[in-house]
């Protein structure tokens, strides 16, 4: 029996994806196996009525920002990093397609023979098409994270929650990985994760978010059906609103 139940209402939702997370085991590059899993579970989460924006982050094939403080200029960097989330994005795009979904990919940065130009209306004309949409080379600008762009696209969007999927249940008050006693945060407000500097994401997305009174989740990617919990706004992992 499966999971899901069909939704009363539609929920629209932007999910953004870590680079890294997209590795599954490998040391860099994508997994096959892992991506069109993911896909066939997107499937059945958008089958059962909710409408999906998908970013996906770069980390796993340029990690731009460790360059950048190196010997590259971080200008140079970001955009070698915007490219890969294209690359990700056309990836992702193919393993969604596969599943039967129409799927379709729209870009701040203009090639018209590979993907669609990113404009408003247009994105969210294909969302309410019933297609998933997946938004990709950032605003088309260095110095802006995934994550504060991520956010940006959900509030364009009218999206109702933003969904930050990674390798971890949630965030927490110290590294679990340094510290055995780390306790995961279940809840905290925006401005708890501003004055308490906790490492959700950017204070450039957090502000964004917080001005847009847009709620955020993070969830453990590699668990099953954890998206569709977090929708469902189960206690289960992070949430910051």
């Amino acid at each position: 029996m499966r999971f899901i139940q069909k939704m009363n209402k539609k929920t629209r939702v932007l999910l953004k994806i870590s680079g890294e997370a997209l590795q599954w085991e490998k040391d860099h590059g994508i997994d096959p196996e892992f991506i069109q899993n993911l896909a066939n579970d997107i499937k059945e989460i958008h089958e059962s009525g909710i409408e999906i924006a998908l970013v996906l982050w770069w980390w796993n094939i340029f990690r731009g920002i460790s360059w950048a403080a190196g010997w590259m200029n971080r200008v140079s960097a970001d955009y070698m990093g915007l490219l890969a989330t294209v690359m990700n994005a056309i990836a992702f795009r193919d393993a969604l397609e596969k599943t039967g979904m129409k799927a379709h990919i729209f870009s701040a940065i203009d090639i018209p023979e590979i993907w669609d130009k990113y404009i408003q209306r247009k994105v969210i004309s294909k969302i309410e098409k019933w297609s998933i949409v997946i938004c990709t080379a950032g605003t088309g600008n260095p110095y802006f994270t995934t994550d504060s762009w991520g956010v940006l696209r959900a509030l364009e969007l009218g999206c109702d929650l933003m969904i930050k999927a990674t390798k971890v249940d949630g965030v927490y008050d110290k590294d679990p990985k340094k510290h055995d006693d780390a306790i995961m945060i279940e809840h905290a407000s925006y401005k708890d994760v501003i004055h308490k500097d906790i490492q959700v994401m950017d204070h450039t997305g957090i502000t964004l978010a917080k001005d847009g009174n847009m709620p955020l989740k993070v969830v453990n990617l590699y668990k099953k059906w954890a998206i569709l919990r977090a929708i469902n706004w189960e206690k289960e992992w992070t949430t910051i609103s």
